[in-house]
């Protein structure tokens, strides 16, 4: 089962409506938030958040469009904003000022460091399966694997290597295929320093383009 967690994404602009329904389908893991609006304190769980703002799952309503909030995350730093966009249970927060991902994910937190989150990306990739080889696109990518768009049916737990401009070959394995998409676990934990350089250098790509 594909299983959903936060989404880190390097734009600059806010996230979007999805149009996919959610469903049974995906587990989630969504990274817990604490929201602050008109004074009162609740949860929310972000579902992707960006540079210039974030896609939060709320557990109560009311919002609307305008209106002024704080999210604050595990590491204490709160994101203010304003909703952009309503699509119950789900909200849109454009940020006031952006903010930088690569900066916050390599923040320290006290205790052991959490497992990389996944980070959104639009990088090609060769997915070489025996003598046959693929060519992909890179959905987000983390320390512990990738999804990738394809039309390829991989099998289930098929061993595959993994290719990305930049980063050595990854010796991996397919986890799941759904509806057009896969997901690919490394055989060994990308090192932290190594995906935070490349993801830096993926950045400088997008803004000279």
């Amino acid at each position: 089962m594909p299983v959903e967690t936060t989404l880190y994404s390097l734009s600059d602009q806010a996230p979007q409506p999805e149009d996919r329904r959610e469903g049974d389908r995906h587990l989630t893991l969504f990274r817990v938030g604490t929201m602050v609006v008109d004074g009162r304190r609740e949860l929310c769980l972000i579902k992707n958040i960006s540079a210039g703002g974030a896609m939060l799952r709320l557990y109560t309503g009311g919002l609307e469009l305008g209106s002024e909030l704080t999210v604050e995350l595990k590491c204490g730093q709160p994101l203010s904003g304003k909703v952009a966009w309503v699509r119950d249970p789900n909200v849109g927060l454009a940020f006031e000022q952006p903010i930088d991902v690569i900066a916050m994910l390599t923040q320290s937190e006290d205790g052991p460091r959490p497992r990389m989150p996944r980070i959104e990306t639009n990088a090609f990739v060769t997915i070489r399966e025996g003598a046959s080889i693929h060519r992909a696109r890179a959905c987000d990518i983390s320390q512990g694997g990738i999804k990738i768009a394809t039309s390829i049916q991989f099998a289930r737990n098929a061993e595959v290597v993994v290719s990305l401009t930049g980063l050595d070959p990854q010796p991996a394995v397919v986890r799941w295929i759904d509806n057009g998409f896969a997901g690919i676990t490394f055989n060994r934990l990308l090192p932290l320093p190594t995906l935070i350089e490349w993801l830096r250098g993926q950045r400088r790509q997008s803004r000279a383009a």
